[in-house]
Order: structure tokens, then C-alpha cells, then sequence
């Protein structure tokens, strides 16, 4: 594994998160902060500064999708947005069609909220609208601040202006829940939902108020059993209503595939601008060779000072090395039914293939005639 890994070639994708919320949902341990007012136009300015910087030490001549994740990315005005695609396509090539997608929360936009956002640039109903369950109880123990009546309606303000590109997200295995229950909120999700779905398996995270909950025996824990028999009813069901199956979390129909997401599973470089975002790139603008992996400041008053005098706010970055890049490589295409493909593989392993590593005698090879791994010519 000794010598230089090329990494997967231009272009880069570029994330962005909002790290503000309106209140700390029940489950959530993201990097959020709730803060009675934000400086707005002091954040705005500081992203588009770490953007630019950022994309200029990459030396990318093109950005392939932007994301704007949260925390709450629509508690941020349509201006700020627009000024960060500004800032992008002023640094680097962004196409006209090129995926723009924001996550929304139902209690933050309306119509025309949704309506300035497509103005400012965004159109993957790019409107991810994390709903989480369209049951109100579930909602109350969640920590959700929207009813499922107010989802209903964002889901459907959204699929107006962004016909076909509107993505929502589902959570199960919540305390209590039942196998009829997920069913019947899936089979109520699949009469709204567009053409793309997520579903996510509660994860009990040290810290959070509905870990407290279970750990402390208020809330029962759901059976692991149970867990798998939730996720295999969710894939019968999308499979038979058109979905491909095409991540491990992700459903789409009608080639809704959200390519951004596509472009980490097969481990092409991105950027991560803003408070704790994380981007995996080159800095040839620095006369770096090797991919690096860099979290920027979490702290938002921490991380404005930090891009304030130095362009950007990286706390920390790692050289990977050629194993871990392998690694990576494998972690995340094997999440795909496209798997990892040669090609793919030799932009990281030019010398040493696929089948020279997977297809001698051994573990990997053992695997394969079990039924558990394919290699073939693709």
C-alpha cells in the first residue's frame, strides 16, 4: 500500500452548515446552538470568506452540489444563502444545474420563505424536510417543535416549487413504537412524499434528553430484533412503490438519486465551510499531494474570529494515509448498490486493483463464495 494516492480527481462539493436551532430536539447531539438573537450579516460574512478561502486552497475549477445542513439552515435568510452561491461560483465553476439543496424545518418556512430560497439559488426541492414522523405523539418525543399537519403542509409547499426534487426524512425505532405503527406512518409518508425518501434508525446519543429517558428506564428500549423487522417492512415497501434501494438509508424513483450524497459514498473530495463542518480535499494551494481530512471550529463565536483573521476557521486536519483512504473508500461504497467499482478504485490504487487485493485466497475471497461479496468486471 506504499506510494502516492492520487484520490479522486476534480471537481469538489461544498458544505455548509447553519448551526442555530430554535430548540434542542429530544435525540439530537448535533454541533447546535440556541442563542436568543445571531449576527446574521457577522455569519454571512465569515462564511463567504472561509468558501472562497477554502475553494482557492483546493484549486478546484468546479463545484458539482452545494448542501446546506444544520442544525436549522432555514432560520437563515434567503440572502445569506444566495451570498454563500455567489461566493462559490466566484471562486470556482458552479453549473447552472449543478444540486443546491437546503434542509428545511417545517416550523421555520412557508411559502413564500420556500419561494426566496428557490430565488436565492436553491433547486433540489432541495427542500430536505426532516419530518421525522408524521405521528403527533412521536413528534412530542422527539422535541419537534411542528405537528404533523404543518409537515403535511411544508412537504407539499415544497413539492410546488420544487416538483420532483423534494426529499423528506423518516426516523424509526423510537421508544414505544410499534411494527403496525411504522407501517401505517411509512404507508402516510408514501401518499406525500415525493421521489426520494431517508430512513434513519434512532441513535441513542450520550447526552440527549431521550437517551436520559431510556437509559433511566422512563422510555423502553426497542428489541434489535424488532429494529431489523422496521427496516426490512420500510424496504418491501418502497421497493413495491418504484424506489431503488440505492444506499443503505436512501430511496429514490424516477432517477431522484441525490447526487451530492452519491459523491461521498464514492469518496469524492468535498468541502466543509462553517461551524463544525468536515470536508475531505487536496490542498494544492498550499502544495499539499495528499487528501486531508478537516473539521473546522465548532464554536461559532470561536470559529468567526479564527476565519476573521486567518480566511478560515480549520481546527483540525489529518494527512490520511493511502490505507485510510482505501479504507474509506470501501466503508462507503459498500453502503451502495453500485458498490465500488475498478475505476473508482484505481483513482486511489493505481498500482495495486481490486482483484489483485480482493481476489487471492483469504478472508475477502472466503466472503465471496459465502454470497456476502461480489467481484466481477464491474
Amino acid at each position: 500500500m506504499r506510494g502516492q494516492v492520487r484520490g479522486c480527481p476534480s471537481p469538489i462539493r461544498t458544505v455548509c452548515p447553519w448551526p442555530y436551532c430554535r430548540k434542542r430536539c429530544s435525540y439530537c447531539n448535533f454541533n447546535k446552538y440556541v442563542v436568543p438573537t445571531v449576527d446574521e450579516v457577522a455569519v454571512r460574512a465569515c462564511l463567504v470568506q472561509e468558501a472562497r478561502t477554502l475553494l482557492r486552497l483546493s484549486q478546484v475549477q468546479s463545484v458539482t452540489s452545494v448542501f446546506f445542513g444544520g442544525g436549522t439552515p432555514s432560520l437563515a435568510s434567503p440572502r445569506t444563502i444566495a451570498a454563500v452561491l455567489e461566493a462559490v461560483a466566484g471562486a470556482a465553476h458552479l453549473p447552472v444545474g449543478a444540486e443546491v439543496t437546503l434542509e428545511a424545518n417545517p416550523s421555520s418556512i412557508s411559502p413564500a420563505r420556500l419561494a426566496g430560497f428557490r430565488e436565492a439559488g436553491i433547486n433540489r426541492s432541495a427542500i430536505l424536510l426532516p419530518l421525522q414522523s408524521l405521528d403527533d405523539a412521536e413528534l412530542r418525543l422527539l422535541g419537534r417543535e411542528h405537528t404533523a399537519a404543518e409537515a403535511r403542509g411544508a412537504v407539499e409547499a415544497a413539492r410546488r416549487l420544487f416538483p420532483g426534487r423534494t426529499s423528506i426524512d423518516l426516523l424509526f425505532g423510537l421508544p414505544g413504537q410499534s411494527q403496525d405503527a411504522w407501517a401505517r406512518g411509512l404507508a402516510a409518508a408514501l401518499g406525500l412524499c415525493d421521489d426520494h425518501i431517508s430512513l434513519y434508525q434512532l441513535t441513542l446519543e450520550r447526552g440527549t434528553a431521550l437517551a436520559a429517558q431510556v437509559w433511566g428506564g422512563t422510555l423502553p428500549a426497542p428489541p434489535q430484533d424488532l429494529l431489523a423487522d422496521m427496516y426490512q417492512t420500510a424496504r418491501a415497501m418502497l421497493v413495491a412503490a418504484g424506489f431503488r434501494h440505492y444506499e443503505v438509508s436512501n430511496f429514490a424513483r424516477k432517477g431522484a438519486l441525490s447526487t451530492h450524497n452519491l459523491s461521498y459514498w464514492r469518496a469524492e473530495q468535498y468541502i466543509g465551510v462553517g461551524p463544525g463542518a468536515h470536508g475531505r480535499f487536496v490542498p494544492r494551494g498550499e502544495g499539499g499531494c495528499s487528501r486531508e481530512a478537516r473539521v473546522q471550529t465548532l464554536e461559532p463565536d470561536a470559529w468567526m474570529r479564527e476565519v476573521r483573521s486567518q480566511g478560515h476557521g480549520t481546527r483540525r486536519r489529518v494527512v490520511l494515509s493511502p490505507l485510510e483512504q482505501l479504507e474509506e473508500l470501501l466503508a462507503l461504497g459498500l453502503r451502495t448498490d453500485e458498490g465500488v467499482t475498478h475505476e473508482r478504485w484505481g483513482h486511489f490504487s493505481p498500482q495495486l486493483s481490486l482483484q489483485a487485493v480482493f481476489g487471492e485466497p483469504g478472508e475477502a475471497q472466503d466472503l465471496q463464495q459465502q454470497g456476502w461479496l461480489l467481484l466481477d468486471s464491474g
